[in-house]
């Protein structure tokens, strides 16, 4: 399965889980350097690998750090458990 995260112009309401894309992260990933980004990690959509009509096998534009998305992946995990226990 994978989560897809949503990425938006529009800074997030107070009480969102969010964080800002630093700039260094942008670049890395393929996006506009001179728009400020969030990205949404308290909503995503899901789609199953091998069963997708939406994902193709084509080379990705660009990624986000470990350093950058693994805090955000553990803290977005932790959140999940809570919710589910």
């Amino acid at each position: 399965m994978v989560l897809f995260f949503p990425i938006t112009t529009k800074q997030p309401e107070k009480g969102r889980f969010a964080a800002e894309i630093p700039t260094i992260e942008k670049r890395r990933a393929g996006l506009d350097t001179d728009l400020r980004l969030w990205i949404i990690l308290d909503e995503y959509n899901t789609d199953i690998v091998g069963q997708s009509f939406y994902l193709e096998s084509e080379p990705p534009i660009g990624r986000f750090s470990k350093a950058f998305f693994l805090p955000l992946l553990r803290e977005f995990i932790a959140r999940r458990k809570s919710t589910t226990e």
